[in-house]
């Protein structure tokens, strides 16, 4: 049985060999920069097979003015061992729900090359504003 929820903080470390998978930070820059966004809103939400972690998703509420009220996915990781299990599925099912009950308008997301058909077959689409970034 697969079940997905919002991780407290104390489980915060339990996520950090799944988001490993995905991004290049020690366990400690991880712990520090999810409780730095989590003052703006941003959650761990974590799918479970069997009450054992596969599954990450790192989400927050965003307005702006082009997009209006929406949330944002930043990180969306299942353990590579168990992908295709339906967790991922289960992890965009919830940020939408999650979504929908705040009134908000969307999900937004950026995307690896290699993770396009995922989401492609979860309906999500291009959006026509390509993301920019200056390093400084």
């Amino acid at each position: 049985m697969m079940t997905v929820r919002r991780l407290t903080p104390a489980e915060w470390p339990h996520a950090f060999p799944i988001i490993a998978q995905l991004r290049s930070l020690d366990e400690a820059e991880f712990l520090t920069r999810v409780k730095r966004q989590s003052y703006s809103g941003y959650e761990l939400v974590g799918a479970f097979k069997d009450s054992v972690l596969i599954g990450v998703m790192g989400m927050r509420p965003v307005h702006t003015l082009t997009r209006g009220s929406h949330l944002h996915i930043d990180d969306l990781v299942v353990d590579a061992q168990l992908r295709g299990t339906g967790a991922g599925r289960l992890l965009l099912e919830y940020a939408e729900k999650d979504a929908k009950a705040r009134d908000m308008t969307a999900i937004f997301l950026d995307a690896r090359k290699e993770a396009i058909p995922f989401y492609e077959a979860q309906n999500f689409v291009y959006h026509t504003a390509p993301s920019m970034k200056k390093p400084i």
